[in-house]
């Protein structure tokens, strides 16, 4: 029971301090700017089924490396790790 409470008493501490930290809005500070909407998405005519038009990547190495080059050869999944491996 002991236990209970002093790790319902230490959440309600970790609360309080997460509070207290915790900007508050005052008269004199100028409001943050506001979020600009993400571009629209690009518009395709493709559909699902449809084979994937032919472009370029390139590959760790820098080298670059064509789709049509695994067509009816292998299959193909892209993965992108937005600033993966940009160091930002």
């Amino acid at each position: 029971m002991i236990r209970k409470l002093s790790a319902l008493l230490l959440l309600l501490a970790c609360a309080a301090l997460a509070h207290a930290q915790q900007p508050t809005a005052s008269p004199t500070t100028a409001p943050s700017p506001a979020r600009q909407a993400p571009p629209p998405a690009p518009k395709t005519n493709l559909k699902v089924g449809d084979v994937a038009p032919d472009f370029t990547l390139p590959d760790t190495e820098g080298h670059p490396v064509h789709l049509a080059d695994f067509r009816g050869k292998k299959n193909v999944l892209l993965a992108f790790y937005v600033l993966a491996f940009t160091g930002g």
